[in-house]
This record gives C-alpha cells, sequence and structure tokens, in this order.
C-alpha cells in the first residue's frame, strides 16, 4: 500500500543506517546468550520521534509504561527513540529492535513489510481514539478549513497518522487542494516542531494531535488564547505498540499478558500507565481488533503515495 517516495530515499536511507549502526553498537554490549528480557539481554524498543524524540519528549513519554512492567513482571527495555518514523519501520522490518511504539499510518507500513505484530493499543475512558487538528493564530482571520486557501500549512513526518495522514485528508474532504490550493507547505518532522513553526509564524495553520497541543500549553509553550483550533480530525485509532512476528511464541505471549494486565498489579502506580504526550490512560488493551486499523485506513484512500510525492515536492520547493 505505501512505497518508499524517490524523493525520499536518500534521507530514508542515512536514517535507516544511523539506527542500523546505533543497534549494531548495542548489540555488542549485550549478552546474545542470556535469555531475552534480562538486564544483559533487554527487549530493544524504539519508538517513533513523535514529539521531537527528545529526553523531554518521547522517552520521558514512555518511560514509566516500560518502568511499571519491569517492576511487576521483571522484564527489561532498552528504549531509543528513531531519527524518523520511516527509520523506525525500517528497523522493525529488518529486526533490527523487539518492540515498536508507532502511529497508526507507521503500524500498518510494517505490518505489510511482515515485520510488526500488534502487542496493545492505550485506552482511556473504555475509548481508544485521539483527534488531530489543523491550528492558528487567533488573529488570523481563518474560521474553516476552506481559509486555508493561500496560506500556508505545516505538516509532520509523510508516515504519521495525525501530524500529516488524517490532517490532509481533512483538507480534501472540505474541497481544499494541497497542492495547488495552499501558498506554500513546510514538512517540520515531528508535532513539536509543527506547533512550534505555527508559534513563530513561519507559516499560517498546522497539523498536529490535540494531545500535543495540550501538551504544549501545559508546558507554557503555547499561548491558548493565540494559538487556537481551526478544525478537528474523525476518530483515529490509538498509536499502537508492536512486537517482531520473530520473537519466541512464549516471550509473545508474556508481553500480551503483561501490558494486557499490568494496570491491575498493585505495585505498579496509576500514573505509570502513560503514552504519546506523557498521556495517562487507563488501561492498555493487547485483545485490541486489528480490522480497526484497516478501517481506519479506508478512510485515508485519496491520500495515496501520488499525493504524498506531490506534497514533498511542493514542500522541497521551498527549501530551494
Amino acid at each position: 500500500m505505501f512505497q518508499t517516495q524517490p524523493s525520499r530515499l536518500r534521507v530514508v536511507f542515512v536514517a535507516s543506517t544511523l539506527t542500523f549502526l546505533a543497534l549494531t553498537v548495542l548489540a555488542c554490549q549485550r549478552d546474545e546468550s542470556a535469555p531475552r528480557g534480562t538486564p544483559e539481554r533487554p527487549l530493544r524498543v524504539m519508538l517513533i520521534p513523535a514529539y521531537g524524540g527528545t529526553e523531554d519528549g518521547t522517552l520521558s513519554d514512555f518511560r514509566p509504561l516500560f518502568h511499571a512492567i519491569t517492576s511487576a513482571y521483571d522484564l527489561h527495555f532498552d528504549l531509543r527513540v528513531g531519527s524518523s518514523y520511516s527509520a523506525v519501520v525500517e528497523a522493525m522490518a529488518n529486526a533490527q529492535v523487539d518492540i515498536a511504539w508507532f502511529g497508526m499510518v507507521s503500524y500498518v507500513q510494517a505490518r505489510e513489510r511482515g515485520g510488526a505484530e500488534l502487542l496493545a493499543v492505550p485506552v482511556d475512558e473504555g475509548e481508544a481514539v485521539y483527534y488531530s487538528g489543523l491550528f492558528h493564530h487567533v488573529d488570523s482571520g481563518m474560521q474553516s478549513v476552506t481559509d486555508l486557501d493561500g496560506k500556508r500549512l505545516a505538516l509532520g513526518d509523510p508516515s504519521s497518522s495525525s501530524g500529516f495522514n488524517f490532517p490532509v485528508a481533512l483538507l480534501l474532504n472540505e474541497g481544499v487542494n494541497p497542492i495547488h490550493d495552499l501558498r506554500g507547505i513546510v514538512l517540520a518532522g515531528n508535532h513539536a516542531a509543527s506547533l512550534s513553526a505555527l508559534n513563530n509564524r513561519e507559516v499560517d495553520a498546522c497539523a498536529a494531535p490535540l494531545l500535543n497541543y495540550d501538551r504544549a500549553v501545559n508546558e507554557g509553550v503555547l499561548d491558548p488564547d493565540q494559538i487556537v483550533l481551526l478544525a478537528k480530525s474523525d476518530g483515529i485509532p490509538n498509536p499502537p505498540l508492536a512486537m517482531h512476528p520473530g520473537l519466541p511464541e512464549d516471550l509473545k505471549n508474556t508481553l500480551r499478558e503483561a501490558f494486557h494486565t499490568v494496570h491491575e498489579r498493585p505495585e505498579v502506580n496509576p500514573d505509570w500507565i502513560r503514552g504519546e504526550g506523557g498521556k495517562v490512560y487507563e488501561r492498555y488493551d493487547a485483545h485490541f481488533d486489528e480490522q480497526v486499523f484497516i478501517d481506519a485506513m479506508d478512510r485515508l484512500e485519496a491520500v495515496d503515495d501520488s499525493l504524498r510525492q506531490e506534497i514533498l515536492r511542493r514542500a522541497q520547493e521551498r527549501q530551494r
């Protein structure tokens, strides 16, 4: 369904090479004869760089969850953040990591390449969905998506569900052609960078998940009286955790049980059950119906490879 765009081959190659080198160094430091999940051979985890991939961002969001699993089940992990969404897909497809946190689209990409099997999806108040939004300055004069005609828009990684694919689908559904109607497109790479581009008035609007907007507001990075929501997407299945299909079946079953029940363990603080944006979730569901992802992908049918390539070309024109 998804192919690497020719214009991004060099970027993907470099990102994948850097990821490979980092993981090779990690492998040399591990005792490969030890059982998986032990301190001597921790399970390798890679996270998409949704919030910049910094110590204060993606890693700090997920460390509490994996700490909870370690505390309750004595499974040990080594957490890393990929240099891009594509790098995480490549690492899983090449069995360089054992567990990954994806967005919906990047999970399907890895799954179609035989590199991902669903592990668990975060659930909050009985729901496993979140929302993306298009944001703008309150003084922009815009009142609807159609007002983006002639404006500059920041998007995230092309493999991002909430930073790229669903926002582009939202534009198309409202009759805005991102190639012909927008004055400019900026591919910021991650949600924090998209919001920052808007905050600095480098663009007129940006796409980002609502929870990342809330996080930026709570951290004092954005002023909610100045940066406001223009439009909200349809519900998106929560970003899943996935494991490599080549892991031993008994280990995969142990991981499913651990993530599915960790919130019930008395030694686990409920505040540790976290995910993207540092959000505290009710629990993780290891029996989530994968058909939900397939159905959601159908809503992105118009956001095909050809359109992605055109958007990438438009963004590159700005950089020349």
